[in-house]
């Protein structure tokens, strides 16, 4: 009983006085959104102490009332509060770093900011920040991140086989295509002129 009461004054205290508390105003509020009736796990890690226990409580409908969940040691033994359903709430240690509190069959009476506090065996207290459930509870959906589109450049693409050679080939070709066209009609019309009687060639000069 005692120690239910030092639980409840420790907790009040340190709610009324989030301003002084480095760790709290550190991190932010976690938010979860679990569905009715299935299983939530919250927890509690330890930084910078040696845990020896945690302390879990929770804010249940906007702060109206505070309840002391229970304790759990680090030989993972674990005592409830009073009132608390040990069949749904369940405390235990994870790791040498962590302690988990599961919640089964989760209502929307577990509304409320889950917290907790840590100790070490020289009493040294560490308080986490409030992990907010909101059961039943459709996450908001979060606009979709604009990627930026690359500034695309002009580039000479050339083909594998000429890559040795760059991009001039790309020009060379209709160039050396364009001569050889001229060249051939050159030499169609000397053949024609070629194959005329020399009369008419005689003619056709005397004409010009």
């Amino acid at each position: 009983m005692i120690m239910r009461l030092l639980a409840w004054t420790l907790l009040t205290v340190s709610l009324w006085t989030l301003g002084s508390s480095q760790v709290l105003q550190q991190e932010p509020v976690k938010i979860l959104y679990p569905k009715i009736l299935s299983t939530e796990s919250i927890e509690c890690d330890c930084t910078n102490i040696t845990c020896d226990s945690v302390y879990w409580f929770r804010s249940i409908r906007n702060h109206n009332k505070l309840q002391f969940l229970g304790k759990c040691n680090n030989a993972d033994r674990a005592t409830y509060g009073a009132g608390v359903d040990i069949n749904r709430f369940k405390l235990s240690k994870k790791s040498s770093m962590s302690f988990t509190l599961r919640i089964t069959n989760v209502s929307d009476d577990d509304t409320g900011i889950y917290s907790c506090v840590l100790k070490d065996r020289k009493t040294t207290e560490m308080w986490k920040p409030g992990i907010l459930l909101r059961p039943g509870v459709t996450p908001p959906t979060l606009p979709p991140k604009t990627i930026p589109k690359p500034t695309v450049k002009s580039v000479c693409r050339c083909p594998k086989k000429n890559s040795s050679q760059g991009c001039g080939s790309l020009v060379l070709w209709p160039l050396v295509g364009l001569v050889a066209g001229l060249a051939l009609a050159l030499i169609c019309t000397l053949y024609y002129f070629s194959r005329l009687p020399k009369k008419c060639r005689h003619h056709f000069v005397k004409k010009r």
